[in-house]
């Protein structure tokens, strides 16, 4: 029970990582808040965990700070930020518009400066942590996704900022890299991938995108957010400004000898 007596807020808390760190916080005596824009993904996991829900658009400031106002008068102040919210951003740049430009900025980049800088009081009053979900592509270049490996490679220039500026006062700021994680958002794009390629089902588009990872498959949501929840923790108390991968050892691969490969 590392987490009796602390408040967590995760964002884009309604799927995928971030229900299953929501999960994990409240099996381990946690008090968690969940945010995010859609209404029915928050609810039915607030149902299944027993997590309270604040709805509103986590790149908002005033949504923000309605939010945190909800949660003080519930529970206090916020002990952990998890910024998990993202998405958007696929395509190269010669195609890329600027209404696209600014959703992938909006969604990826906005949503962990705004949550961060309005939980910065109470995290600095209670000494607390901030995770920022980035992902691989914060550290390496996927194609045709100009908007996405920008805005994540800019999460993790974010976290280390906030590492610098903050450590003194006691918050410690880590980035977690996920690489391929099976959830709802990553099987529309192996939907993508599939009819592409003329695959026969998701599970064989998620076996094509790992065929080179030494694992040779995709973490769970659960297996991400065992990582989360231990930078999180006060397990990490010397962590501070650490990037994590989660990602089956994709990261390892030196590409130019991938034709030297069994």
């Amino acid at each position: 029970m590392r987490f009796t007596g602390k408040t967590a807020l995760i964002t884009g808390g309604g799927t995928g990582i971030g229900a299953a760190v929501a999960r994990r916080l409240v099996s381990e005596g946690a008090n968690v808040v969940i945010m995010g824009r859609r209404r029915e993904p928050l609810h039915a996991i607030a149902d299944q965990v027993g997590c309270f829900v604040v709805q509103g658009d986590a790149a908002d400031g005033a949504a923000v700070r309605g939010a945190l106002e909800e949660i003080h008068g519930r529970f206090g102040p916020v002990d952990i930020l998890i910024a998990n919210a993202g998405g958007h951003g696929i395509g190269p740049t010669i195609s890329m518009s600027d209404q696209e430009w600014a959703l992938a900025t909006r969604l990826n980049l906005d949503t962990a400066f705004v949550c961060a800088r309005e939980s910065l009081p109470d995290l600095i009053e209670r000494k607390g942590a901030i995770v920022i979900v980035s992902s691989i592509a914060g550290l390496f270049a996927g194609p045709q996704a100009a908007g996405y490996v920008t805005m994540k490679h800019a999460c993790i220039g974010l976290s280390k900022s906030l590492a610098r500026d903050y450590g003194r006062q006691g918050v410690r700021t880590n980035t977690v890299c996920p690489g391929w994680v099976a959830t709802a958002m990553a099987d529309e794009q192996m939907q993508v991938l599939v009819e592409a390629r003329g695959l026969s089902s998701i599970e064989e588009a998620y076996q094509l995108v790992t065929k080179d990872v030494p694992l040779g498959r995709p973490a769970t949501p659960e297996e991400v957010a065992n990582v989360i929840c231990f930078v999180a923790s006060a397990e990490a108390s010397a962590m501070n400004g650490s990037i994590l991968t989660v990602d089956g050892g994709a990261t390892v691969v030196d590409l130019p000898t991938l034709a030297f490969a069994d």
